[in-house]
C-alpha cells in the first residue's frame, strides 16, 4: 500500500508534508504534489501534516477520486522530487475545499 495525494491539493499545494517524509517520495508539479508509490514506505507521517487533508492511504482514497492513484504514479515519473517546505500559493486558502479542481491540474 502507498499514500496518495488527491484532488484537494490542486492549486493549494501546501508543502508541509514533504518535510516529514523520510524517503523523499514527494514530487512537485506546477500546482500539485504527488507521491511516488515506488518510494513511499507507508510511514503515515505525511497524512496528518497536510492542511488540505488531501493525502490518503491508497485503500482509503475517497469515492470518485480513485484516478488519483494512477495519476500520482504517472506524474511522479515526470516531476522533480521536493524535500523542503515552500510557501503555499497566495490563494491556496481560497482553493482549499473547492470542488471539481481536476480541470485546473497543470502538468
Amino acid at each position: 500500500m502507498t499514500f496518495v495525494v488527491t484532488e484537494n491539493c490542486i492549486k493549494c499545494k501546501y508543502t508541509d508534508c514533504v518535510e516529514v517524509c523520510p524517503v523523499d517520495c514527494f514530487h512537485e508539479g506546477p500546482n500539485f504534489l504527488v507521491i511516488d508509490p515506488e518510494e513511499c514506505i507507508d510511514c503515515t507521517l505525511c497524512e496528518p501534516e497536510c492542511p488540505a487533508e488531501a493525502i490518503f492511504a491508497e485503500d482509503d482514497v475517497p469515492a470518485g477520486q480513485e484516478q488519483f492513484v494512477a495519476l500520482n504514479a504517472e506524474l511522479a515519473k515526470k516531476w522533480p522530487v521536493i524535500t523542503q517546505i515552500k510557501p503555499a500559493p497566495e490563494d491556496a486558502d481560497q482553493w482549499n475545499g473547492a470542488e471539481n479542481k481536476l480541470q485546473y491540474l497543470e502538468r
